[in-house]
């Protein structure tokens, strides 16, 4: 069966935690020398990364959740952009949010399709390991 755009919004819904308190967690600048500074994104933008962490592993069908983590080598305001796997595709589902200005950020999520979700952040060619939801 294949699986539509329309019936993947349906089945899955997701709510964006508001990008302020993301940002406002964020603007307290850090304590770097100009040397470091400028030597830290040449070093890391070889290695980008992201990390994903599900607040829960179990949810009841439309149960709010976060998905909370960090990116490295990705420039701050990047759009983390929540994915799930639908039979062999990855579906971007309508859940963005803004990297902070100190490499973390924070999705509230609602999904509907019952069973285990395998999900990821995702940031341009950048993407977390897979974690799994399950809706019950």
């Amino acid at each position: 069966m294949a699986i539509t755009k329309r019936h993947s919004l349906r089945i899955a819904a997701v709510g964006v935690v508001s990008a302020a308190s993301v940002l406002v967690a964020g603007t307290v600048a850090s304590a770097a020398t100009p040397a470091a500074a400028v030597s830290a994104p040449q070093a890391t933008a070889a290695k980008a990364g992201i990390t994903a962490k599900p607040s829960v592993t179990s949810v009841k069908a439309w149960q709010l959740f976060r998905v909370t983590g960090t990116a490295t080598g990705l420039k701050a305001g990047s759009k983390m952009v929540l994915q799930q796997k639908q039979g062999a595709k990855w579906v971007s589902l309508p859940a963005v949010t803004p990297l902070s200005s100190k490499g973390t950020y924070s999705l509230g999520v609602k999904l509907g399709l019952k069973g285990k979700n395998d999900l990821r952040i995702v940031s341009g060619s950048t993407a977390s390991p897979v974690f799994n939801v399950t809706v019950r």
